[in-house]
């Protein structure tokens, strides 16, 4: 615990009932008081004014005046990621750091009272309104919220007017063999809302909040959009019922309004617009007439239970009615197709709907007062409740009626008269004709009336806007609504059925897999509290959904998926700026984290080589060319990896280093660049790109070439940066990187451009063209991470087409093939397809058509793709004089003119300078000098119109080539050139090789 230094409270301390207000941080130097200290004399409930008056601290963490505090529930409430500041607990800083007087240091850290428990008497939704505040929304416990929702969902048009008829069709047995799948498969997927419920809390959006949590917005928004179309449509249905049954009425006393078909399609659009009604009069009135209707499907089924034990009236036995009869329990316990729905998944399909209202409850975990208790309880209880009522009225209506009966009274006959088939001839009632005929009326296999916010798609955001203190979707209604009476047109009960199956299994299916995904993910973030779930029965709730969507009409489960493909496919291009941990995201680190371990055990191959580049770009947004130019060639293929040095105190950078990383990281994936980024605090630049080259990557995953922008004006720079920008490179060598550097006649660092454009007064500390590398060159534009992802994208050259130029190679050296691999990498981009590759090597005059052949042998073998070779045998010629004195004059201002002294007092006379060249230096290393001279001339005769040039990187041996002298052949090689060019060395390593093993 970090104490403070300030002295003891007084005894007052233990009447204090809060933790502490802090207004202003003021850090002293050691020995003084402490930052947090309350004034001397003076306890938290002092009178006495102080100058912390109104916010003195005031602690009771185990009896210490410390900064530290104890565990709470508002420091957990509200987190939105890992990294965030938990709400009103000390920063780290704040009880790590040695805090420094700096009246800009301010802290707000304020928090209400707490209690013994750590908790909060009541949360946001259970806490009573307040005068002058708006009324609190209305909240529902497990048994209104969820169990009486799900019952009236589960409920409905199929339990009262096919339930008989399914029962007649497939048999009692066969039909508690349906009401038992449908089960299993509800159960299991309601096992994993409930465990999907209970890993966090829970807030408004139903199943879609549910599912997008736990498996992400691509999966969460599909099954959202499904699910809420089956809902709608689930409304028609059940409305389409309710209107066939007040048809049958109606047609009973000859009152059809128009004729059947029709009347279906009034009366469901009337009745679906009275309920639009109810749910547009808000929330509570919604839940009261839920109520009522529980109440009487309760009153229906005491009815009818009740009735099934009266002894049947002659006109009940006209229409099949005999009470119970073991006989007629017998006869009706096995199958009797009929029809063209006469199957066993034909009548799945049609009776699964009736179990699919269990998600009723979570569709409300908005209103609910605790989701994580409610959807559990109440959705376990509904199913368990309406399965007994299912398996109980299939049973007993089975065991009372028969199948087919005319409603004739007519038709009684005395027991035993001949000519009678049937099991009612035995009850004195013969019903062959219409049996035969199959024109019976009624039966239980002819009369069906036995009984009685994250926007993730285009345009959504406007249905999901909130009315009211319940915050009501009444555009959604409205839409919904629409969808309901579009399905309520087509009039037919069996039409509809099946096409809410296919889709709510397709729901299901996705729930129970997003449940099954999350727990073998390994995320510490799956901890859900409801423990009655399994892993396995929900991958087999998933696979069971699945099998039964194509069973019961193949056709409908392929639209089905294609819908949750396109959806999903959506989601993944439109890339939604969302994070909320789901599995997905988990299972993408597992899977990364596997792979990176198993590859640190596969032995590195030649054939297996990849460019893995670690870019000195400072900033990216500063160098966009750099970033592009290895973004191209790295792209789905190998790692790139955004270097910056931030210059200066650790204490001053570090608050930079976290506040712009992410910035960066936003910056590189709205250009589309597939890259890392990384930054390292150092005293200077060259240590910042040791800890780089040293610390960067992780296991095989780990850069081979430092790639860094040319280093312009070297010769106005400070000597010093000039010895490091060097130094860099030899750091590089020593540790078996290859290098990459690049330069373009107008530089690479455009952050000088794209200050004046936010503030034209602006003067860099430095020239930004004079810092090739990763170091922060000037100030302020990377400052603000949410402006780095507005930031208007600086367009380059390799993000143009380049048509039918060139791509010339200058192949001097052998590197290890670095120097032909890259262009090669770049060619197969479809930017630079079109473009011609040219290979140039060194040769005699005397020789060239043998060395051609031998370089096209290579090359061949290499399987480049290479056929344009040239020999250049003029390369050892003299440069032109007027060249020479240029490359002289620039070495001049650097030269110690000893006059050939001894080493003892060259070395003297460099002390402290040991970018200066000696005499002796220019004349040992006079014939690569002009060497540079010349190729330069080559360069501008053969490659002036080039899209880029890549040429071998000429090597300072260490210790004999000074910085000064190094970087004026660079320079000198380089020099008035269009193009962009490309100085590469390997290694000395293969990269390319003609093996096959």
């Amino acid at each position: 615990m970090a104490e403070l230094p300030g002295p003891e409270l007084p005894p007052t301390l233990s009447r204090c009932s809060g933790r502490f207000t802090i207004s202003t941080l003021l850090g002293t130097e050691e020995g003084a008081r402490g930052p947090y200290a309350a004034a001397e004399g003076t306890g938290c409930d002092s009178a006495h004014p102080t100058q912390l008056s109104g916010s003195t601290l005031c602690t009771r963490t185990f009896g210490y005046n410390t900064v530290d505090v104890v565990p709470a529930y508002e420091h957990y409430a509200n987190t939105k990621g890992v990294g965030d500041a938990g709400k009103a607990r000390p920063s780290l800083a704040d009880l790590h750091s040695i805090l420094k007087p700096d009246p800009g240091h301010l802290q707000v850290l304020v928090s209400e009272p707490q209690h013994s428990n750590g908790l909060p008497e009541a949360g946001p939704e259970e806490a009573a309104g307040e005068p002058g505040k708006a009324p609190e929304p209305v909240r529902f416990g497990w048994v209104k919220g969820v169990m009486i929702r799900c019952m009236l969902n589960i409920w409905g048009v199929i339990l009262y007017l096919r339930l008989p008829w399914i029962t007649a069709q497939a048999g009692i047995a066969l039909t508690w063999l349906i009401i038992l799948m449908s089960v299993t498969v509800t159960t299991i997927t309601g096992l994993s809302i409930s465990a999907i419920s209970t890993n966090g809390k829970v807030k408004s959006g139903g199943t879609y909040f549910l599912i997008s949590r736990s498996l992400g917005p691509e999966l969460g928004g599909s099954i959202g959009l499904i699910f809420a179309f089956a809902n709608a449509v689930a409304v028609a249905m059940h409305t389409v019922g309710f209107a066939e049954t007040v048809r049958d009425l109606l047609q009973e006393h000859n009152s059809l309004i128009v004729d059947p078909t029709n009347d279906i399609r009034i009366i469901g659009v009337v009745t679906v617009t009275v309920l639009l009604g109810i749910s547009l009069a808000g929330m509570e009135w919604e839940a009261k007439a839920q109520i009522l209707f529980f109440l009487v499907i309760l009153v229906s089924f005491i009815n009818y239970l009740v009735g099934t034990v009266i002894p049947a009236t002659t006109e009940k036995q006209a229409k099949g009615f005999f009470s119970y009869r073991a006989d007629i329990f017998a006869q009706n316990f096995v199958p009797n197709w009929r029809g063209p729905e006469g199957s066993f998944f034909g009548l799945f399909s049609i009776f699964f709907p009736s179990a699919t209202g269990i998600l009723a409850g979570a569709n409300i975990s908005g209103d609910l007062k605790d989701p994580a208790v409610a959807i559990p309880k109440g959705t376990l209880m509904a199913i368990f409740w309406t399965t007994v009522s299912y398996l109980v009225l299939s049973a007993t209506i089975g065991a009372c009626v028969v199948r087919d009966a005319s409603g004739s009274l007519n038709d009684s006959v005395a027991v035993g008269s001949p000519d009678c088939e049937g099991l009612a001839c035995g009850y004195g009632w013969n019903f062959t004709a219409c049996a035969q005929r199959q024109s019976c009326r009624y039966g239980l296999s002819n009369y069906y009336q036995c009984l009685c916010r994250d926007q993730l798609y285009p345009l959504i955001g406007f249905f999901g806007k909130g009315y009211g203190k319940n915050s009501e979707p009444i555009r959604g209604y409205m839409l919904t609504y629409v969808i309901a009476v579009g399905f309520i047109l087509i009039a037919e009960l069996n039409a509809i059925a099946p096409i809410i199956s296919n889709f709510f299994l397709c729901s299901y299916a996705l729930i129970n897999f997003s449940c099954f995904h999350a727990s073998i993910t390994n995320s510490p973030g799956w901890r859900p509290s409801f423990r009655y779930y399994s892993k396995w029965a929900a991958l087999f709730g998933a696979a069971v959904s699945v099998v039964i969507m194509f069973l019961l009409t193949w056709w409908a489960a392929l639209i089905a998926f294609g819908v949750v493909i396109f959806l999903l496919g959506y989601v993944l291009y439109k890339k939604p700026d969302v994070n909320w941990g789901s599995s997905m995201q988990a299972s993408s680190y597992n899977m990364a984290l596997n792979y990176s371990v198993g590859l640190s055990e596969v032995d590195e191959h030649i054939k297996n080589y990849r460019p893995q580049c670690l870019v000195l770009t400072g900033p990216p947004n500063f160098r966009p060319a750099l970033v592009d130019f290895v973004g191209t060639f790295t792209k789905n293929l190998s790692l790139m990896l955004c270097g910056n040095v931030l210059i200066g105190p650790r204490k001053q950078k570090m608050p930079e280093s976290r506040l712009t990383a992410h910035g960066h990281t936003k910056w590189l994936t709205k250009r589309k660049i597939k890259a890392f980024y990384t930054d390292v605090v150092a005293e200077d630049l060259r240590s910042g790109v040791q800890m780089l080259i040293q610390a960067a990557g992780l296991g095989k995953m780990r850069p081979n070439i430092l790639v860094l922008g040319y280093k312009r004006n070297w010769w106005k720079a400070s000597p010093q940066s000039l010895e490091d920008y060097v130094g860099i490179l030899h750091d590089a060598f020593d540790f078996k990187y290859g290098v990459c550097l690049m330069r373009m006649k107008d530089g690479l660092n455009v952050s000088r451009v794209m200050q004046a454009h936010v503030n034209p007064t602006f003067e860099a500390l430095q020239r930004p063209e004079e810092n090739g590398t990763g170091g922060r060159a000037a100030p302020g534009t990377a400052a603000d991470p949410a402006a780095l992802a507005s930031e208007q994208q600086a367009s380059t050259i390799f993000q143009s087409e380049q048509g039918k130029k060139t791509i010339d190679i200058y192949w001097l050296f052998d590197d290890g093939g670095l120097t032909l691999l890259i262009p090669y990498l770049l060619g197969r981009k479809k930017r630079w397809g079109k473009c011609k590759i040219r290979v140039f090597v060194g040769g005699q005059i005397n020789r060239m058509d043998e060395e051609r052949k031998a370089i096209v042998s290579l090359l061949s073998k290499f399987r480049l793709g290479f056929h344009e070779v040239h020999i250049l045998p003029d390369i050892n010629q003299k440069p032109w004089p007027e060249h020479v004195k240029r490359f002289d004059d620039l070495i001049a201002p650097f030269r110690l003119n000893d006059g050939f002294k001894d080493e003892a007092a060259v070395n003297e006379m460099r002390q402290g300078c040991p970018w200066k060249i000696s005499d002796e230096e220019v004349d040992k290393n006079r014939a690569k000098s002009l060497r540079q001279v010349r190729l330069n001339e080559i360069l501008l005769d053969y490659s002036r119109d080039a899209a880029l040039i890549a040429i071998t990187l000429p090597i300072g041996r260490k210790g004999r080539c000074p910085s000064s002298l190094y970087m004026a052949w660079l320079e000198t090689l380089s020099r008035d050139l269009r193009p962009p060019i490309i100085l590469t060395r390997g290694n000395q390593e293969n990269v390319l090789t003609f093996y096959c093993q």
